[in-house]
């Protein structure tokens, strides 16, 4: 079997893959292991200057991926650069604290010696999806790898060829062969993959229905998963908000990815008492994006990813108007090829409509209006979800105060757009997941966590 890739921006087919078969799964899985019981005994510095050595080649050739994304999923190129420069900034990350955040850690007790090690498990699994095709493969795999694990990619069917080129990375990158494996495979054969004795876990990042599907696999056979989900972010503009800040922070963070993005800015929960100057100047720097050919460096919002995900998220836009929502920008559908949706702005949104309820996966911002900082706070915590937040106010330090102790989620940020640091933990709360990536707490996912004691 095969899949095709296919160009969002025009609707025309770039290349042809040939499909992983589901009998050559046992074989790889045990390859893999068979890779993690040497490379398991490498010392940090080895596993480090693989990871070097990846860098140099993702910085080299980053143009060429960027272009890759752009022609797969509709990345703006800049966008794209950006993404590669971060999986080397990662790469170098690990490679120079991971023997740290590993490091056998005494513990004082009556026993002669007792300490806490972190051992590797084994094969692990990652289950990724098209947004960020290379960050979040890195994301995942740089961390287990450095930890010594092993790790076998099922990668989205629409980024085949970034897929491929991730695999090409880490062989030229000298990593031990079979050590990592990214596979073009249909979705119900990862079912088959986390049953296999030698998976030890799973990491998907994905949607919500993928998120159950795959923990009730792996919790069926009893396997660590890790998730990383949705998310409809609030960002609080609260009163006293300094409005072109707020106005810039909120474009930004909704824009980013052509909003194709998890941690992107989502709900703007303004306080009434400044929602005509926020509408105003959001507005028009959300018109001013200039929408159009991915593959154009001044190009700031591509396509949607595919035609049938533009086609879900306008017909979100849609409901949410019929149930009494407005349109103050944008929301109609473009002639022409491709999968481009414009920047839109609805407003009088509330709880009930899917721009509130639902994750608009695209450059759809939701203006909630709200009567005060309280109801705020409330509007934001009222979701299923729980990944980031940002709270836009010129008293930082009770911003800080909301962002820590009043807002559900795994990331909150004061006057500044939610994003991804290789220092910091990345994951959410409720809805959107649990476990973390990235940061010492992101490389201890997939390790066994072993008490020694010398009695």
């Amino acid at each position: 079997m095969t899949i095709e890739s296919v160009n969002p921006a025009t609707g025309r087919a770039i290349a042809s893959y040939e499909l992983t078969p589901a009998s050559a799964l046992p074989g790889i899985v045990e390859r893999a292991h068979a890779a993690f019981l040497g490379w398991r005994r490498a010392a940090f510095a080895d596993r480090a200057a693989a990871m070097e050595r990846a860098a140099g080649i993702l910085l080299r050739n980053q143009r060429e991926y960027a272009q890759l994304m752009a022609e797969e999923m509709g990345k703006p190129v800049r966008n794209g650069l950006e993404e590669v420069r971060a999986c080397a900034t990662l790469c170098r990350h690990y490679a120079e604290h991971a023997a740290a955040m590993l490091a056998d850690q005494p513990v004082a007790t009556e026993w002669s010696r007792s300490r806490v090690v972190y051992r590797p498990l084994g094969v692990v699994l990652g289950v990724q999806p098209w947004n960020w095709p290379f960050h979040q493969v890195f994301r995942m795999v740089v961390p287990a790898l450095m930890a010594g694990n092993a790790v076998v990619v099922k990668h989205a069917s629409n980024v085949p060829g970034c897929a491929l080129a991730i695999e090409d990375v880490f062989v030229r990158a000298e990593l031990p062969r079979d050590l990592l494996r990214v596979l073009l495979l249909a979705s119900q054969d990862v079912e088959a993959l986390i049953s296999h004795p030698l998976v030890r876990g799973v990491s998907l990042t994905g949607s919500g229905p993928a998120g159950a599907a795959v923990a009730r696999a792996a919790g069926g056979k009893l396997k660590k998963s890790v998730l990383e989900l949705g998310g409809s972010d609030p960002y609080l503009v609260l009163a006293d908000a300094d409005i072109e800040l707020a106005a810039r922070v909120c474009t930004e963070g909704r824009l980013s990815n052509s909003g194709q993005s998890c941690i992107a800015a989502k709900r703007m929960i303004v306080v009434e008492e400044v929602r005509a100057a926020f509408e105003a100047r959001f507005v028009a720097l959300m018109a001013a994006a200039r929408v159009g050919d991915p593959l154009l460096d001044a190009t700031d919002v591509g396509p949607i990813a595919r035609r049938d995900l533009r086609d879900a998220l306008h017909a979100q836009v849609q409901a949410s108007v019929a149930a009494g929502a407005r349109l103050l920008l944008g929301g109609v559908l473009p002639e022409g090829a491709g999968a481009f949706y414009p920047s839109t702005v609805l407003t009088d949104v509330r709880r009930g409509m899917p721009a509130f309820d639902e994750e608009l996966f695209g450059p759809v911002a939701a203006i909630v209006p709200v009567a005060d900082e309280r109801a705020a706070i409330a509007a934001a915590n009222d979701s299923a979800y729980g990944l980031g937040a940002c709270v836009l106010t010129r008293d930082v330090q009770r911003g800080e105060r909301i962002a820590a102790d009043l807002l559900d989620c795994g990331m909150a940020w004061v006057n500044g757009c939610v994003r991804e640091d290789p220092r910091l933990p990345f994951g959410g709360v409720k809805d959107s997941g649990y476990g973390r990536e990235q940061s010492t707490w992101g490389i201890r996912e997939f390790v066994d966590v072993k008490t020694v004691v010398v009695a």
